[in-house]
């Protein structure tokens, strides 16, 4: 597989996350979106997307077609990975970016019906190949894999935020809450759902919720195993996350301006990943930001002997950039096995 021709991904769901990826890649010089799964219609995903974007001009329906300087992407109405066909668009990587299709058995629908790959946008509901975050473990990803999934945002900002501190300072163990927008499988009116809290309206409640990160942070992080509490609130904004965590230190000398220090210094190694920042920001202002974490200094506190509370911001515009990351890192390993 030549490095010079684009990576051929599909894409299963436009959703916010699947238009932001589209867009990205629409910007890009190496990753063609081939096509396009989502129950919508044509018209109203060329919509949706153009509402968003800077230039909407730059994107056009042909027909069942969405165009853009670069590539042309075919949209199907189809709701199942069983139902999509990848292989008339020999697709390199679908992108299963629906946050619903999580089992081993639908991904391997996706494979059945063409794709070489996919790549979750979310946590998997059970095991798979892999689970790989730039800027942690990119080492461990391997040509074999064929299942992967990229975390999520919060997991992503909750892992490069231990994996950055965890390298000068022994974390004993801590808690996360991401305080959340709300999300589009949540009701806007109170409406009966899969939980008696998120059946509460979006629009006008604080809702607690769980957050898987804690149950697969030893998979990415093997050092942090059963050390790390993680939790969620979802509340009534549109975009822009917040990042809660207490960590508990071994060395209780440790202060604020020595993880404020720690922080700087890692960002500058994971430059385009992580990000900090020194102004009194608020949500609206990481709206945009490509970032997969951005340490908030300001939040940075001691509290007792040796707990440090921080804040970090991220938005899923990060989580998009980071799933194209992992598809250029898969077609690396490809070209160098081919190579071998």
């Amino acid at each position: 597989m030549s490095q010079d021709k684009p990576i051929r991904v599909g894409i299963m769901g436009f959703g916010q996350t699947g238009r932001q990826i589209y867009e990205l890649a629409s910007r890009s010089d190496d990753v063609e979106v081939v096509a396009i799964a989502d129950i919508g219609k044509p018209e109203i995903l060329h919509y949706l997307l153009c509402s968003e974007v800077d230039e909407p001009g730059r994107h056009e329906l042909h027909g069942n077609f969405l165009v853009n300087p670069r590539f042309r992407s075919r949209l199907m109405q189809i709701d199942l990975p069983s139902e999509m066909p990848w292989d008339v668009f020999g697709v390199d990587m679908v992108i299963d970016s629906t946050g619903k299709f999580r089992e081993v058995r639908h991904m391997q629908d996706h494979l059945n019906n063409g794709a070489r790959r996919v790549l979750l946008r979310t946590l998997p509901a059970d095991g798979i190949d892999r689970i790989v975050i730039p800027g942690i473990n990119v080492a461990d990803a391997d040509a074999a894999d064929c299942m992967i999934s990229a975390g999520s945002s919060t997991t992503s900002a909750l892992c490069l935020l231990l994996h950055v501190l965890s390298a000068t300072f022994e974390i004993e163990c801590g808690s996360m809450t991401t305080i959340h927008s709300y999300t589009s499988d949540q009701a806007l009116q109170d409406y009966a759902g899969s939980d008696m809290r998120r059946s509460r309206s979006a629009a006008k409640n604080i809702i607690p919720n769980s957050h898987e990160a804690g149950e697969w942070l030893g998979q990415i992080l093997p050092a942090f195993e059963g050390k790390f509490l993680t939790s969620a609130l979802n509340v009534p904004i549109h975009e822009g996350c917040l990042l809660d965590v207490n960590l508990v230190l071994a060395d209780a000398a440790v202060g604020v301006e020595e993880i404020n220090e720690a922080m700087r210094v890692g960002a500058a190694g994971l430059s385009g990943i992580v990000g900090v920042v020194e102004d009194p920001i608020v949500s609206s202002d990481v709206i945009g930001n490509p970032l997969s974490l951005l340490f908030d200094t300001k939040g940075t506190i001691k509290a007792g002997n040796n707990t440090i509370k921080t804040l970090s911001w991220y938005e899923s515009l990060g989580h998009a950039a980071r799933l194209l990351d992992v598809v250029r890192i898969y077609r690396q390993l490809d070209t160098r096995k081919e190579a071998a």
